[in-house]
């Protein structure tokens, strides 16, 4: 291994590779902690396991018929948040249908690969995916997200807090709880696709809900909860790629270490029992 020196991170910085994956991380900063946060409230953890199967699906099948894996992949992304949205009111959640999701996708997936002939070895690196590998038309598709969910935020603030504390509650003050909670499962879907061409499907965690689980231990309502987790994330990102480049290791593992450091420091400065009030 050979350590870089600090004074040589300016000349890394020169990369275009170096440049690309700092600003991918810093998109990814600003508006994957907020799909977090909406992990969390809506305690759909099994969901981000769910969709990195249903990308590999969409990838394989994109590969097969020739057209574009990774827009494919989005694309079954967002049919299946959509999809699975109507059953997020029955009693269990969706962690059930997110695991049938799961496990058939990945059987299809594997089935298209060997039906098809396609390489595996090259569906899996399109998923697994690597942060000096990302693309401009993928930081394209990570900062058209970025305003998507900026803007759904913004606009749906209040509605989206009372979802995520009652949907009773939400459905008698008015809210189309229905439509609400299909828009956010597949904003939350479409942003874990797109997020693993940036870290890879096993590190997706560091940039979204490990800044949430941040923030819900050191704030006491949602909207410092968004603000928390986006400066979290963006924080976390920057100490992570500057230290993965100054020892010269993997940035994935590091960003995930960095983020976990985070999370267990914030629960140990205000435990386990700080629940946000979603007002």
């Amino acid at each position: 291994m050979i350590v870089i020196l600090a004074s040589d991170l300016p000349r890394l910085f020169e990369l275009p590779a170096v440049q690309r994956a700092a600003l991918g991380l810093l998109i990814g900063g600003v508006f994957l902690p907020l799909v977090g946060v909406l992990i969390v409230g809506l305690d759909i953890f099994p969901v981000r396991f769910a969709v990195m199967h249903v990308a590999l699906l969409g990838i394989a099948v994109g590969l097969w018929i020739g057209v574009s894996p990774t827009t494919l992949g989005l694309v079954c992304c967002a049919v299946t948040g959509a999809a699975v949205a109507p059953l997020a009111g029955r009693p269990g959640g969706l962690a059930g249908p997110m695991g049938f999701v799961m496990t058939l996708s990945i059987a299809l997936a594997l089935l298209v690969l060997s039906i098809s002939g396609v390489n595996a070895n090259g569906a899996f690196g399109l998923l697994w995916g690597s942060i000096f590998a990302v693309r401009p038309v993928d930081l394209v598709v990570l900062a058209v997200l970025a305003v998507v969910v900026l803007a759904v935020i913004a606009r749906w603030h209040r509605a989206i807090a009372l979802l995520l504390f009652d949907r009773e509650i939400a459905a008698c003050s008015g809210v189309r709880v229905g439509a609400l909670t299909m828009l956010t499962l597949v904003l939350v879907s479409v942003s874990i696709g797109a997020s693993v061409r940036l870290t890879g499907a096993l590190l997706v965690d560091a940039l979204t809900f490990l800044p949430a689980l941040t923030a819900r231990a050191l704030t006491n309502s949602l909207r410092a909860m968004f603000i928390t987790a986006v400066v979290v994330g963006v924080a976390g990102n920057t100490i992570g790629l500057l230290l993965a480049l100054e020892l010269d290791q993997p940035p994935g593992p590091v960003l995930v270490l960095v983020s976990g450091a985070l999370t267990a420091v914030s629960y140990m400065k205000r435990g386990f029992t700080n629940v946000p009030s979603f007002h």
